[in-house]
């Protein structure tokens, strides 16, 4: 298969157009595999490549971490992955092994994390060659479609709430009913906690107690905070916006020992008023995605509960289209490209 030319969409510099271009097909290494991607979502963190955002990138570069398909081949000293195995790759793309984050088994807060689409070429392709560490199984009741998006949106929204510290029947406010936030909601509903949805407009009501939610506040018309203070306030409130202004406006929704988990990437400063927190012990936290094991399970409770991200599906060559749909804010609620293998 050497010198075959094969799809991929680049970008050639930061803040650069996404072009399709042909490349020859690539080979794995040593420990690597090299995947047929059918399917990769399109993410708000792939404009990090677009723009120019994330330091050391070099061009050109294929964006993609949201990434699903088939094992076409495999590297030297690979035993553990097979050819024709149905596989996924998410923001953690591999890790070094040796840094004191590694050593201590926390792979995903690596300090030399590899990501697809950042650190070498990503999935908007045909093939993409990824180290074994990086990869997950993906169920058979899943679809390449399907399983894409649970990469990026939904192993991020999955893990922060397993590792939240709440127990079922707690009350979770979800901010924000987009790419995260409708898998956020589902996750926290199928959990058992008292899941609360936070958005802008009635519209959105009727879907997100389809997907799980038992209340809704419209935050253009009621006052979110107080709407959760009558709720008794939230044990976690999980941020999915792009807006750290946003999610510092509904802090004093939290109950005593109350969290907010911040996943929604934002450049804008959070304002945390300390006396809030002081008086009732409550925190803001981050949560960085997970590895692929993490994904391997967000993948498999997917299965058990049947949560499903709501998709717009575009052939590879849209490529730009769909990237532009996603930046926008109007994709409902994940653009995923497929590839026709």
């Amino acid at each position: 298969m050497c010198g075959k030319n094969v799809r991929s969409v680049q970008v050639s510099k930061p803040k650069g157009p996404l072009e399709i271009v042909d490349r020859d097909i690539p080979e794995p290494g040593a420990r690597h595999v090299r995947i047929k991607v059918q399917a990769c979502g399109v993410c708000h963190s792939d404009s990090f490549t677009r723009e120019g955002l994330f330091p050391g990138i070099q061009y050109p570069r294929v964006p993609g971490h949201e990434i699903a398909g088939i094992i076409d081949v495999v590297g030297k000293d690979v035993s553990e992955w097979k050819p024709g195995q149905r596989v996924a790759v998410g923001w953690h793309g591999g890790n070094c092994f040796h840094c004191d984050s590694c050593r201590r088994g926390d792979f995903v807060t690596c300090t030399y994390l590899k990501v697809p689409g950042i650190t070498y070429d990503g999935g908007y392709a045909d093939y993409v060659i990824v180290p074994t560490e990086a990869v997950a199984s993906i169920p058979a009741e899943l679809s390449a479609t399907e399983a894409a998006p649970l990469m990026c949106a939904g192993i991020t929204t999955y893990n922060a709430l397993r590792n939240s510290g709440a127990r079922e029947g707690d009350t979770v406010a979800i901010i924000g009913v987009g790419g995260l936030g409708h898998l956020g909601i589902q996750f926290a509903s199928k959990m058992g906690f008292k899941t609360i949805a936070i958005g802008r407009g009635k519209d959105k009501e009727d879907l997100v107690k389809k997907l799980g939610a038992v209340h809704y506040i419209d935050s253009k018309s009621e006052n979110s905070v107080e709407e959760l203070v009558k709720l008794g306030g939230a044990k976690i409130i999980l941020g999915t916006v792009p807006s750290g202004k946003a999610m510092g406006e509904v802090l004093g929704g939290l109950a005593v020992n109350g969290k907010l988990i911040m996943i929604g990437v934002s450049d804008e400063p959070l304002a945390v008023p300390p006396t809030l927190f002081i008086l009732g012990r409550r925190s803001v936290v981050g949560w960085p995605a997970g590895t692929s094991m993490d994904s391997q399970d967000t993948l498999s409770f997917s299965v058990l509960s049947g949560v499903r991200s709501i998709n717009e599906v575009f052939p590879l060559e849209r490529a730009p289209e769909a990237y532009e749909r996603m930046m926008s804010g109007k994709a409902r609620f994940r653009a995923v490209l497929t590839t026709g293998h």
